[in-house]
């Protein structure tokens, strides 16, 4: 259990200390399967094999929201409905209009869907209510927002909230990569992308970032809109602008530490969901620490 992407917002601590209760709340919008009529089914599903909703290990709690999906892809109900309107012409000596085509493609797509193809996925979601932490494995924010809205529906007034930091996250990179120097437990990697006010892109793959030619586009007014580094020789990622962290790698002497405790599959994913929390818990910690804090409420 390693996320590998952190969409990353803010309880309140000590937000709640029951996960009985939530377990009840989530349990009324549980995953169904697709009827033959729906093209998409969301809900909550075990996280794990424990068969819980909820599973707390050591004050940690992970959330599963799983989706079955079917598939059929456009261009077969564009087929489907043009032969059927070929034959409608053939038929009837006339030409099938707009509306009636419209019309075609959703007969289609309502007659294909309980013979479509069905795609499960997952996404994860990590629960520290303690220290106010709720971060969900998505690359994209469109599935972050996903869960977040599932959650919300499950969760009468949940306290969930962007972070928002005192320093913006380009602006902190890019005076990073601009003086050669990462902030304290970090350093930084060889993967860049700067950005001009005019959306001009350079991207450096496995480059060294301390050339003048960086400095040179970052003179003529390009910051910096992903940044690739390392914490504390443990962790790896990719920082960009809207304070998201991709590409999470957490380094071998952390899965090693796990391999090495763990007797079986169960307490193998207890304890990499335990060291996952712990170690991410503390790059949090220092990334908001990096950018300057966080901006109190108004």
């Amino acid at each position: 259990m390693w996320f590998k992407n952190l969409q990353i917002y803010r309880l309140p601590k000590n937000w709640a200390s029951d996960t009985r209760k939530l377990e009840d709340q989530l349990t009324h919008l549980t995953l169904q399967s697709c009827s033959a009529s729906d093209a998409q089914s969301i809900g909550w599903v075990p996280p794990c094999a424990s068969g819980t909703l909820v599973h707390a290990v050591n004050n940690q709690w992970l959330l599963a929201l799983g989706a079955e999906q079917k598939l059929l892809p456009a261009s077969v109900v564009k087929q489907f409905a043009s032969d059927k309107a070929k034959a409608i012409e053939e038929a009837e000596g006339r030409k099938v209009g707009r509306k009636e085509m419209r019309d075609l493609r959703e007969q289609m797509t309502l007659e294909l869907l309980p013979r479509a193809f069905i795609r499960q996925r997952r996404t994860f979601g990590w629960i520290d209510p303690i220290n106010g932490w709720l971060v969900i494995d998505a690359a994209a924010p469109a599935k972050a927002e996903e869960f977040l809205e599932h959650l919300r529906k499950s969760v009468d007034g949940l306290p969930a909230k962007l972070v928002k930091v005192t320093l913006s996250p380009s602006a902190a990179m890019t005076g990073w990569v601009a003086g050669g120097e990462a902030p304290s437990h970090f350093t930084i990697d060889q993967d860049l992308e700067l950005r001009s006010a005019e959306k001009a892109t350079v991207r450096y793959a496995k480059h060294p970032l301390e050339g003048e030619e960086i400095r040179q586009h970052i003179a003529a007014g390009k910051v910096v809109t992903r940044l690739a580094m390392t914490w504390g020789d443990r962790i790896s990622f990719v920082l960009n602008e809207n304070l998201q962290i991709k590409r999470l790698t957490f380094l071998d002497i952390l899965k090693e530490q796990a391999d090495s405790q763990a007797e079986n599959a169960d307490e193998r994913f207890d304890l990499d969901f335990t060291l996952m929390t712990g170690e991410v818990a503390r790059l949090l910690d220092d990334v908001i620490d990096a950018l300057g804090g966080e901006l109190a409420e108004a």
